[in-house]
């Protein structure tokens, strides 16, 4: 029989159906399944409108075979089959899909769920093979007939034997070259993994012949190979099983073995949304991060099912950064897909299911805090730093969606605390909400300013994450309560009188003040503080950017030149104020070692690097041996 020529409009759009479309060659067998599901769902609904047809969908199932010394792989279904017509129609016409036509011509109510719309999934197969060879008999015809073709040069069709309605597909794999190692579709181990993978919750039986290798002889240590015929895929997904068929178990399982985890979930979300866009999602909060959650390996997202076909592996759009943790499924019909499946069209089905998920994850992690702080403790310890990013991160556009669930270290309290938590304990007249910064809690518990502050009976938030201040600098207030770093210059604890006194002590040593500041020209200012109680300098800071901050961005691969803005303040009180104006007076040069060992002093405190560690170890020295 002479070869037909395909009914496109240039050879050109097969070879972009087969190298240009489908960028994972993986993908074939997905398709094909996928096809042969239609299949069975087309016929077995024709069973329920049409009484010539007599079906028992108990009986449909799909056939995986596989010959490696003919390297052949064939996918079996007893499904609608195809006629002669429809052979010539739905494959010698690229992107006909009978699919599409069959489902245009359902009502909405009775829409199986057919997957194949644009009819250019079958010629994926090219990917992988030289020769395709299609078998059918229809549930319309007496004959059978057989559809062949090795690519771009066309195909025939021709009658052929095949006793069973159906239709089988036989191709033969390409050879493995130096870029590619096609026999790996010739491997039990691989083709199951495969169907595992994409194919796992079509509707139908995946059957294949597995090998099971087991031990006879246990004295001889003597092991047998035996096959069986086993079902590969799970069929039923389990998000749309009913909640009460499934048990915490399941969950924990399925969460285990889809997601590679050794330790159960903290927490399973399952969802199920109906309405203009209808879903079902199944999530899970991991009870710890990855190893390399932290890292730009990670790659956030949830596996996206349509109709129980995978569609991707990790849709990441469906998750927004600050909940990049989550793991999950979902499963809708809704969803516009581009021509090969792989990725997915500008689709308002998708924002809103994105939108619902995250306002989900969000519910429940509050209900987490209220209900079960101790699992809520837990789950902060391993992702609350992902939570305060989200804060700032898009100039703090989501701060609102997640202030209530950061939480801080508490000077009082002496555990994390919300915000609101803190807030709610305020004395009546602390003006404003405090916090510090640090690398640890004793680090900060040791600052000179923090003693001012808790000594009014104001609670303090130890800050000692590096996102931390960034965390709330975006958030800016509370309820009306602005944070303010006990480390800022402008703290303004003070009493009148006290403010008043302090202003009249650097007047009256304005000569010494600035001659101190030339000597540190690292610092903005220099200036007597009735602020400390028993400590004798401290730095603080003008400004939006602090000194933990600036350790931040010195951290940085690229130098951005952000430094604080630094104040020397010096306890008026302290023993050491008398002694500089004494020193002052009487010997300017032992007045600028003290002024440099001072600095250093409170740059040590600070957790700031000393640039001149031997000079200053020698100056210290000097002071000490007279």
């Amino acid at each position: 029989m002479a070869k037909q020529e395909f009914k496109s409009e240039s050879k050109r759009l097969l070879d972009l159906m087969i190298n240009s479309i489908y960028t994972n060659k993986d993908i074939f067998l997905r398709e094909l399944i996928s096809n042969a599901s239609d299949a069975l769902d087309k016929l077995y609904y024709r069973s329920l409108t049409d009484k010539k047809v007599k079906v028992k969908k108990d009986d449909l199932e799909i056939e995986i075979k596989f010959n490696k010394n003919k390297r052949t792989l064939t996918i079996k279904d007893n499904g609608c089959g195809m006629t002669k017509e429809e052979l010539e129609t739905n494959l010698g016409t690229i992107a006909k899909s009978g699919t599409l036509a069959f489902k245009e011509e359902m009502s909405k109510e009775d829409k199986a769920n057919i997957i194949g719309q644009f009819g250019v999934g079958f010629y994926s197969s090219f990917m992988v093979s030289d020769k395709i060879v299609v078998k059918s008999l229809s549930v319309d015809s007496d004959e059978a007939y057989s559809w062949e073709s090795e690519g771009v040069d066309g195909y025939t069709i021709k009658k052929c034997k095949k006793d069973d309605i159906g239709t089988e597909i036989i191709l033969t794999i390409k050879e493995d070259n130096d870029e590619f190692e096609y026999s790996k579709y010739l491997d039990e181990y691989e083709l199951k993994s495969l169907i595992k993978k994409y194919s796992d919750y079509i509707s139908f039986p995946i059957k294949m012949e597995v090998t099971h290798h087991e031990l006879v002889d246990e004295e001889k240590k003597k092991y047998e190979d035996h096959k069986e015929i086993e079902t590969i895929n799970s069929m039923v997904p389990l998000w749309k099983k009913p909640k009460n068929e499934v048990s915490d178990e399941d969950y924990e399982n399925f969460y285990m073995d889809k997601f590679s985890d050794y330790d159960k979930p903290l927490k399973v979300i399952a969802t199920s949304v109906e309405g203009m866009t209808s879903y079902k999602a199944l999530l899970f909060i991991p009870s710890h991060a990855p190893y390399d959650y932290y890292t730009q390996d990670y790659e956030k997202g949830l596996a996206l099912y349509s109709n129980g076909v995978m569609i991707m592996d990790k849709c990441a759009d469906l998750l927004p950064d600050y909940f990049s943790f989550v793991k999950g499924v979902v499963d809708s019909e809704d969803l516009s897909l581009n021509i090969s499946r792989e990725l997915l069209q500008e689709s308002n089905s998708l924002k809103l299911i994105a939108k619902n998920i995250e306002s989900k994850i969000r519910k429940e992690l509050e209900t987490m805090l209220r209900e079960d702080r101790e699992a809520y403790n837990s789950f902060f310890k391993t992702f609350g730093v992902q939570l305060k990013y989200g804060v700032y991160n898009n100039f703090g556009q989501d701060k609102d969606k997640l202030k209530d669930l950061v939480m801080f270290y508490s000077a009082k309290e002496e555990k994390l605390v919300t915000i609101s938590e803190y807030v709610s304990k305020m004395p009546e007249d602390q003006p404003n909400i405090y916090y510090a910064s640090g690398s640890s809690i004793e680090k900060i518990k040791s600052l000179p300013q923090v003693e001012q502050v808790l000594d009014k009976d104001y609670d303090i938030l130890y800050l000692t994450e590096y996102v931390d201040e960034f965390c709330i600098t975006a958030l800016q207030d509370y309820e009306g309560k602005t944070f303010i770093n006990v480390s800022n210059n402008d703290l303004d604890l003070e009493s009148d009188e006290e403010k008043e006194e302090s202003k009249k002590n650097n007047e009256e040593n304005a000569d010494l003040l600035k001659t101190m500041k030339e000597e540190l020209t690292e610092v903005s200012e220099v200036r007597f503080s009735n602020k400390l109680k028993s400590h004798p300098v401290c730095l603080t800071t003008k400004g939006d950017v602090s000194i933990e901050m600036q350790k931040v961005f010195d951290a940085m691969p690229n130098d951005l030149g952000i430094k604080a803005e630094t104040i020397l303040e010096i306890n008026e009180k302290h023993p050491i104020s008398n002694k500089l104006k004494e020193l002052y007076k009487k010997d300017k040069d032992e007045f600028l070692k003290y002024t440099k060992i001072l600095y250093s002093e409170a740059k040590m405190i600070a957790g700031l690097p000393i640039d001149n560690p031997t000079e200053i170890s020698k100056l210290i020295c000097d002071v000490i041996s007279k």
